[in-house]
C-alpha cells in the first residue's frame, strides 16, 4: 500500500503517518517525487487496516499497489527516477555512456583506455576488478589492486567508476573505491548480496540475469530498495535463447516495458548481448532510439590480447565513431549526451 500525502504537507504530518505504519507492524519507505510525496507501507498483514490512515491530517488517499515489486513500481512513483552519481545524473534528459575494458589488467592499460573513452564522450569508466568467470581457470581479476587502478584513472580523468561486486564480504571494499556498484547477471538473484548493497547508499547497476524475466529483474531491484537504497539502475544485457549467432539475444523490448512498469533508469549493455564487436554499434543505436538512458560498452585498445571479452570489445576509434552517431539520435529523442569537462 502507499499513502499519498497532500501537496504542501508538513514533516510533522509525514512523521505521524510513519509512526502509525510502524505501530501496525509495517515498514515505511518515504518516496519524495516532483508531483507528490508518498509513504510506502511494506510488510505482511491486514492491509485493510492501513486505509484508516486516510483520516490523518495531510493524507490524501491510501492506495493498493498491484505489482509485487512495490517500491520499483511506477504506481508508487509516476515520474522517472533520476540517479545522482556525485553530480552526474542518470535517468534525466542526458544519455550517459559507460565505457572501458571487461577487466582491469594493468595501470598502463586502464589509464590509456580511460583517456581514450573520455575524449570520445564517455562519462563513466567501466572495468572489472573482481571477475566471476564460467571457468575457474580463467582470469579472475586483480581484485583490490584493480580497484586502486580504477581510482587512479578516476583521479586523472574525472570519470566516474562502475565496477562489479561479487560477494557480500567485498561490498564495503568495492564501495570505497567506486561510484556505482555493479551486480552482474550471474548474481541478479544472489539475495544476500542484493540485501548487502541495499544497505549501501551507492548507486547500483543491476544487470538482468541471462534467463530472468522482467518481473524477476524488478523483484531483484525490490530486494535492494527494500533495504533503503533507492538508487537502482536497471541493465538489460541480453538473455539466453535458442539463437547461437550472438552471445545472447538483446531484448530491446525490455526498454519500453521497463519504462512502463517502473520509474527506474534503464541502461543497455550491447557488448554482452552481441558477443562480437561488429554488432555493438547497431544494437547501441537501436537502444538509444528505443529510449535507453545510457549504454555500458566494452572498449579495449588491443582486444586481441585482452584478458577477457576481447571479441566483443570496440577499439577506441570505433567507440569514438559510435558516439558521433549517437549524438544526432539523442537529439531526436529530446536528449543530449552527458559530458565530463576536463
Amino acid at each position: 500500500m502507499i499513502i499519498v500525502m497532500k501537496h504542501g504537507t508538513t514533516q510533522k504530518q509525514i512523521d505521524q503517518v510513519i509512526e502509525n505504519i510502524a505501530h501496525m507492524g509495517y515498514e515505511s519507505h518515504l518516496i519524495v517525487g516532483v508531483a507528490r510525496t508518498v509513504v510506502g507501507a511494506v510488510g505482511i498483514g491486514d492491509k485493510s487496516r492501513l486505509t484508516a490512515l486516510e483520516s490523518l491530517e495531510g493524507v490524501e488517499q491510501v492506495l493498493p499497489i498491484m505489482q509485487p515489486y512495490k517500491l520499483a513500481s511506477r504506481e508508487t512513483k509516476p515520474e522517472n527516477t533520476v540517479i545522482n552519481v556525485d553530480g552526474l545524473h542518470i535517468g534525466g534528459d542526458e544519455i550517459v555512456l559507460m565505457a572501458g575494458p571487461c577487466s582491469v589488467e594493468s595501470e598502463e592499460q586502464i589509464l590509456h583506455i580511460a583517456r581514450e573513452v573520455k575524449s570520445s564522450g564517455a562519462a563513466i569508466l567501466r572495468g572489472g576488478a573482481y571477475k566471476p568467470r564460467t571457468s575457474p581457470y580463467s582470469f579472475q581479476g586483480l581484485e583490490e589492486e584493480g580497484l586502486r587502478l580504477l581510482a587512479k584513472a578516476r583521479k586523472e580523468t574525472g570519470l566516474k567508476i562502475v565496477t562489479e561486486v561479487i560477494s557480500p564480504a567485498t561490498v564495503e571494499k568495492v564501495a570505497e573505491y567506486s561510484d556505482i556498484l555493479q551486480i552482474g547477471a550471474r548474481n541478479m538473484q544472489n539475495y544476500m548480496l542484493l540485501k548487502e548493497v541495499g544497505k549501501s547508499r551507492k548507486p547500483i547497476l543491476l544487470k538482468r540475469g541471462m534467463a530472468a524475466t522482467i518481473k524477476e529483474l524488478l523483484m531483484s531491484a525490490e530486494y535492494i530498495m527494500s533495504e533503503g537504497n533507492y538508487n537502482v539502475i536497471l541493465c538489460e544485457r541480453g538473455i539466453r535463447t535458442f539463437e547461437t549467432e550472438t552471445r545472447n539475444t538483446l531484448d530491446i523490448s525490455a526498454i519500453p516495458v521497463l519504462k512502463k512498469l517502473s520509474h527506474l533508469p534503464v541502461v543497455i549493455d550491447p557488448s554482452h548481448a552481441a558477443g562480437h564487436w561488429y554488432y555493438v554499434e547497431d544494437l547501441s543505436l537501436a537502444a538509444i532510439a528505443c529510449g535507453a538512458d545510457g549504454l555500458i560498452i566494452e572498449v579495449h585498445h588491443t582486444p586481441e590480447t585482452a584478458a577477457s571479452d576481447g571479441p566483443q570489445s570496440l577499439k577506441p576509434e570505433k567507440f569514438s565513431s559510435l558516439v558521433e552517431k549517437i549524438r544526432p539520435l539523442a537529439a531526436a529523442k529530446g536528449k543530449k549526451l552527458c559530458f565530463i569537462e576536463n
